[in-house]
């Protein structure tokens, strides 16, 4: 929906503004305008701040900005980057009964199931990771692995849910939101939360994975799609000369100020006149963040981009890249819902879920490195939970198409930059990797580690909500995984 400028002319007039202006690229998403009118609400209120304006971490930040790549669905974390040897050794034992008193349910449960795929050590840190991934094998001491993750939930929308906001329910501002909340963005001229999501299709709790919850809507991510107009109705129908254009802005401007001189003290006629001056920035710095043609071929094909299964993965990780160049906060990427929920066929399956990411997430891990770019980025990666070491078999039974439920009490995830140390595994998980018994990181945990590489302190990050100081992290413990620091 396009919006138009504050000023109308009377309705006595023979030619409306609206006509006037027909042709004139005056309208802009109406995330956009939502914002700017949230902005001047919660300023009224008295809120500590309400816009995007850069602001000073609570000490000297490793990281500036986040790249979060989320593998909704849940990655099993012996079949990837935690190799088990005694799944091999008990293969076929009975082992289902055992975890009736530890797991909410296991359905279709089957024995203790060996992992069908071969590891190797990789790398000066000789860190194993599955043949699934031979890329990011090849960039591992460029990585901190946290073997040792929990959550609290077993069931996908309630855990998605935690790991995006810190609680199983919905309605509260997700990681990002709280991210562009405390620093502001370092350019004006962008959303400082961008979020690139699966032109497959939504992950699982939809949009609610970048909302903004009770904070001012202008923390909320804005969805960029990755091929055609980066936002729809943003790009004038019909491009002018520069002059003309300029006229048109300098025209429309000063119809506005007049109109606002007779109307004052409106903050939500403010709001809309100030969404002009966002559109016309957003019309230049929006196309050419997301330009990868500017980009060399052999970058392109580096990330995969021009070939199956790559391309549309490669084409959003190398657009995650040019965002945080030009100073973006917080970029997150999605892969459709369905590809880590490997409860059968996990032979099969999870290989085409590696098949489709790990070109390009080690290509953006590569490319940030020797940009440059790697040390003042965090890049984080990892699902919402993990998988069981016992067979989870299909209707009819066949264990050739077995695959692994869901299993809260242990996953693996892993950063790379912002200060983390590279080439760490830290954590572990018991020999069947059904629990994190060493070094345990819980979600909270993980939130308060990557607000702390920010430069922030997770307990002075807050907004007060009904008499509460809401936070991130809540109200239960939390503390920062001070072993993966570098």
């Amino acid at each position: 929906m396009a919006f138009h400028s504050a000023f109308r002319a009377p309705r006595s007039a023979f030619l409306s503004r609206r006509d006037l202006f027909h042709s004139v690229p005056g309208g802009i998403c109406g995330a956009a305008l939502a914002s700017l009118l949230s902005t001047e609400r919660v300023r009224a209120e008295g809120a500590p701040h309400a816009d995007l304006k850069p602001r000073a971490p609570h000490f000297p930040a490793k990281a500036k900005a986040v790249i979060h790549l989320f593998q909704s669905g849940g990655p099993s974390q012996m079949d990837l980057f935690d190799p088990k040897p005694d799944l091999d050794r008990f293969h076929g034992a009975n082992y289902a009964d055992k975890l009736a008193g530890e797991i909410e349910f296991v359905q279709n449960a089957g024995a203790i199931m060996r992992s069908p795929f071969r590891f190797a050590r990789h790398g000066k840190c000789g860190a194993p990771v599955s043949e699934l991934m031979p890329r990011l094998a090849g960039v591992v001491d460029d990585l901190t692995f946290i073997r040792s993750m929990h959550t609290t939930n077993i069931t996908h929308e309630p855990a998605v849910y935690m790991i995006q906001s810190g609680k199983i329910t919905p309605g509260r501002p997700t990681l990002g939101a709280w991210v562009t909340y405390g620093l502001g963005s370092e350019n004006q001229n962008l959303p400082a939360y961008v979020v690139l999501d699966d032109p497959k299709g939504l992950p699982v709790n939809g949009v609610e994975n970048w909302q903004s919850g009770f904070l001012p809507p202008v923390f909320q991510g804005t969805r960029f799609r990755s091929t055609g107009s980066p936002v729809l109705n943003l790009k004038p129908d019909t491009e002018r000369p520069a002059a003309v254009s300029k006229v048109e802005s300098d025209l429309r401007a000063k119809l506005d100020a007049l109109h606002k001189r007779e109307r004052p003290n409106q903050p939500i006629l403010d709001a809309r006149i100030a969404s002009y001056e966002l559109a016309a920035r957003m019309q230049m710095e929006a196309m050419d963040a997301l330009d990868i043609s500017k980009e060399p071929r052999a970058t392109q094909e580096m990330y995969g981009i021009g070939r199956e299964p790559t391309d549309s993965y490669g084409r959003r990780c190398l657009i995650a890249r040019r965002l945080v160049e030009r100073g973006v906060r917080f970029v997150q990427l999605y892969i459709n819902k369905h590809i880590w929920d490997t409860h059968t066929d996990i032979a099969a399956d999870l290989k085409a879920a590696c098949d489709r990411t790990d070109r390009p997430t080690a290509a953006l891990v590569r490319d940030l490195k020797d940009r440059g770019l790697l040390d003042s980025t965090l890049v984080i990666w990892g699902g919402e939970f993990g998988r069981l070491p016992i067979a989870q078999l299909p209707p009819d039974k066949d264990e050739r198409k077995a695959g692994r439920d869901h299993n809260k009490n242990a996953f693996c995830t892993w950063m790379a930059g912002g200060g983390t140390k590279p080439g760490l595994t830290y954590g572990a998980t018991d020999d069947l990797g059904l629990n994190a018994v060493e070094n345990r990181v819980s979600v909270r945990d993980w939130h308060a580690t990557i607000l702390h590489l920010l430069g922030m302190n997770h307990e002075h990050l807050f907004i007060e909500q009904n008499g509460l100081k809401e936070k991130l992290t809540g109200v239960e413990d939390a503390g920062v995984v001070k072993g993966i620091l570098a």
